[in-house]
């Protein structure tokens, strides 16, 4: 004969199994849809011209965890032929955010490829329409070489600005029951002093977005900022 005590046990588990299951994401929700980021990001501005390259952090190699995050890795260096400046942007798209595949954050991926970080904090960076992006910037030194970076991650349509926010804006999304995509977009330019060439990155990146066409431009900023800048027609190449 089954006790009550565990016919009310049993029940309490079958209970707490259902509810983990309606609360487990159902819905993939991916701002890029079926799009690429090779079609949608110009390779030609302004006065900046491209070529698409390897990825120096080997990034995406085969056989790597990083190849099960990211369907597509778009990594260019830009060179602005008036001025003879150059910078190099890495876009990593997940079409999948979940618990067990999630973008790296370059805080962790320069220390793992021997670069020491000398700085590592918080930056809003501007666009036109008063639209901000709440981003990092890195001061990275290699054995022979010292990287500016700014960068910013995106989660469906949060742009966390480091771990922490990153696992919180996770848990919410998941809590609504959608599976987002992420888009990590990175950009670095040779640092010759303490300024980090970050002025070179913070003029280049709101060019850059400025020549994605309006539709698109969300699946680098999200919905909101993208609306926000949709009087800011695009660049002409």
């Amino acid at each position: 004969m089954i006790a009550r005590r565990d016919l009310l046990m049993g029940a309490a588990c079958l209970a707490a199994a259902g509810g983990s299951y309606m609360l487990r994401p159902k819905r993939n929700v991916a701002l890029l849809g079926k799009a690429k980021l090779t079609d949608i990001v110009p390779s030609t501005f302004g006065a900046w011209r491209s070529e698409d390259i390897g990825d120096p952090l080997a990034i995406n190699g085969p056989g790597t965890l990083s190849a099960k995050l990211y369907n597509q890795l778009l990594v260019r260096s830009y060179v602005n032929e008036a001025e003879g400046s150059q910078v190099m942007m890495l876009m990593a798209y997940g079409g999948e955010q979940t618990d067990e595949l999630q973008l790296h954050r370059p805080e962790v991926c320069y220390p793992a490829f021997g670069f020491e970080l000398l700085t590592n904090e918080p930056e809003d960076l501007r666009l036109p329409a008063g639209v901000t992006i709440p981003a990092r910037r890195l001061l990275a030194q290699g054995e022979n070489s010292r990287e500016g970076v700014i960068y910013w991650t995106r989660i469906g349509e949060a742009l966390p600005r480091d771990g922490g926010e990153q696992r919180s804006a996770r848990l919410d999304i998941s809590l609504q029951g959608i599976i987002p995509d992420g888009l990590l977009t990175r950009f670095s330019a040779p640092a010759s002093n303490s300024s980090g060439a970050w002025d070179e990155i913070e003029s280049f990146v709101p060019q850059l977005i400025t020549a994605i066409a309006p539709a698109w431009r969300k699946v680098l900023i999200g919905s909101e900022r993208a609306r926000a800048m949709n009087t800011v027609a695009p660049a002409v190449a």
